[in-house]
């Protein structure tokens, strides 16, 4: 691990609380300072909505934690003001390759096309996207935005009301009272906050374990996933090799079900396995070893009164498909937009169901599509083995056969159904932008679409008329009109036009499509805004 990250990034500071005669009351806590807890807190700070980040620890996380991060992801980082030094850093990749024995079988490319701001994927190890999240509240702090991280304030007892939530937090010079109009918990998988509310997961914990490595290494291996079925060196079983920045390199390898967990960790076992993959000749160090078993669980609902569950405190998933950590992030960014209409009166509480309601088919959707992974990569009786491995030798030669293997299905942005989102659609377009969906990026010139919907309802229409602007129970979408003319590449027709000849969407500032019509009708998208408000 870089040590620059071994120094406090947000050090123990006294805050005036601590010396308040009676607990001081903020709108928002966000307890937990990873991707998710401080995603949540930019959002909400850069809409003016004052919060407070509570987190045991003074320092980014260390070890062996997300590494993989997704378009949606970096489009959100992007509105965020913290996307570029992310991507930058990152190590970009597209194409994945799958081997069975030690034959490639078939390759993948997440991204063919093009007319896109980010790309399909980078690889970052965690630290560092939480380094850049850190910088953006620094540079926030700097402008005046009302936000504030409080290290080694670990959270140890919480008390619910109607109106608000107390926190008992201890620091190292002792306890403190504070109180919260809204908490939200981001603080991990193991979360404390739901420990302490007597709630819990349901779901399915898998046998099997892995062991997780990164190792440092020159190496000559491309910009790829690298994902083997019964390799030679680990037979039965499977293997995952990515590339991250400063020469790490991530290692996944299948252990098996019955193995002691505190053995296998030690690196005189480690280091023979990764030889045997790499090569005798290959140098490198290590940098972080863990056992890992899936895990695919969620809670029931997000909501609970005035505390909310966002990340992997709400929901857990393998780690083969990155959907972990770019799942948090779209929790926040599906949550925050709603706390602060609803902060400011502008939409009742119960608009922050929707936010479960939203969040959780996400979550089912993401658990369906880890459990189908890991069923398939570890399979459960030896004729689910023979029809694996059919499937693997298929799929060298036979197109049909590819779409079935699954080393893990890639994060993809939810699409919502049956929810608010559903109205006023009179478009036969593309399904890619059908409501519920998120917006795919398009070159504009020398510019691209998603920045010009971030953050507010817009009207977005494309050779079709609109007002310039409309209000609806004090909320207001704004037009942003564009023309096929203008589009070079074609893209933004095809992703948002298809077949018609005009169309006017509803866009959410979650850059979530809320409804679409081939023409605007002012009293179908009234109704839409109110739907997409929780006022209908």
């Amino acid at each position: 691990m870089n040590k620059i990250f071994e120094v406090p990034l947000y050090a123990y500071e006294r805050s005036s609380d601590q010396d308040a005669a009676t607990a001081v009351r903020h709108k928002v806590i966000v307890i937990g300072a990873g991707p998710v807890g401080l995603a949540t807190a930019i959002d909400l700070a850069q809409q003016g909505v004052e919060v407070v980040v509570l987190d045991d620890n003074d320092k980014v996380s260390f070890g062996s934690r997300a590494i993989c991060f997704s378009q949606r992801t970096l489009d959100i980082a992007d509105r965020l003001g913290a996307g570029s030094p992310m991507v930058d850093k990152g190590v970009q990749w597209n194409v994945g390759k799958v081997f069975f024995d030690n034959r490639q079988v078939y390759e993948f490319n997440l991204q063919p096309d093009t007319g896109y701001a980010n790309p399909a994927f980078i690889n970052l190890q965690q630290y560092y996207f939480e380094n850049a999240l850190v910088d953006r509240v620094r540079q926030l702090q700097a402008a005046g935005a009302p936000i504030e991280i409080r290290g080694r304030n670990k959270v140890e007892a919480i008390g619910t009301h109607d109106s608000h939530v107390v926190l008992e937090v201890e620091t190292p010079e002792g306890p403190y009272n504070v109180e919260a109009d809204w908490l939200i918990a981001c603080d991990g998988a193991n979360s404390p906050t739901r420990r302490m509310l007597g709630l819990d997961f349901d779901g399915r914990v898998f046998e099997d374990n892995f062991l997780i490595a990164d190792v440092v290494m020159e190496a000559d291996f491309p910009t790829e996933r690298w994902f083997w079925f019964d390799p030679p060196f680990n037979r039965g079983q499977s293997a995952l090799l990515h590339k991250q920045p400063d020469n790490v390199w991530r290692i996944d390898l299948q252990l098996g079900w019955d193995i002691d967990k505190e053995r296998e960790k030690r690196p005189e076992n480690v280091i023979p396995r990764l030889k045997a993959m790499l090569g005798e000749d290959v140098d490198f160090d290590l940098e972080w070893v863990s056992i890992y078993t899936f895990q695919c669980r969620r809670m029931e609902r997000f909501r609970h009164g005035r505390v909310l569950f966002a990340g992997d405190s709400a929901h857990q998933v393998s780690p083969f498909g990155a959907m972990g950590a770019n799942s948090g992030i779209q929790d926040a960014d599906n949550l925050c937009w709603k706390l602060k209409l609803v902060l400011d009166g502008k939409a009742p509480e119960i608009l922050l169901d929707s936010y479960s309601r939203e969040r959780v088919q996400a979550a089912d959707a993401n658990i369906a599509k880890s459990s189908r992974s890991t069923d398939f990569i570890t399979p459960k009786s030896q004729i689910s083995r023979l029809l694996r491995d059919a499937v693997l030798d298929l799929s060298e030669h036979f197109e049909f056969a590819r779409p079935l293997v699954n080393s893990g299905r890639l994060s993809t942005p939810c699409t919502y159904q049956d929810s608010s989102l559903s109205s006023a659609d009179a478009l036969n377009g593309p399904d890619i932008t059908r409501p519920g969906s998120a917006c795919p990026d398009a070159p504009l010139g020398d510019e691209f679409l998603l920045p010009k919907l971030a953050g507010k309802f817009t009207l977005l229409t494309i050779d079709a008329g609109a007002p310039e602007r409309i209000e609806e129970g004090g909320v207001e979408a704004t037009r942003l009109a564009l023309s096929v003319k203008d589009d070079l590449t074609l893209e933004l027709k095809r992703r948002y036009l298809g077949d018609a000849t005009g169309a006017v969407y509803l866009i959410r500032p979650d850059q979530h499509v809320a409804a679409r019509r081939d023409t605007f009708e002012e009293n179908a998208f009234r109704q839409a805004i109110r739907r997409a408000t929780g006022k209908e």
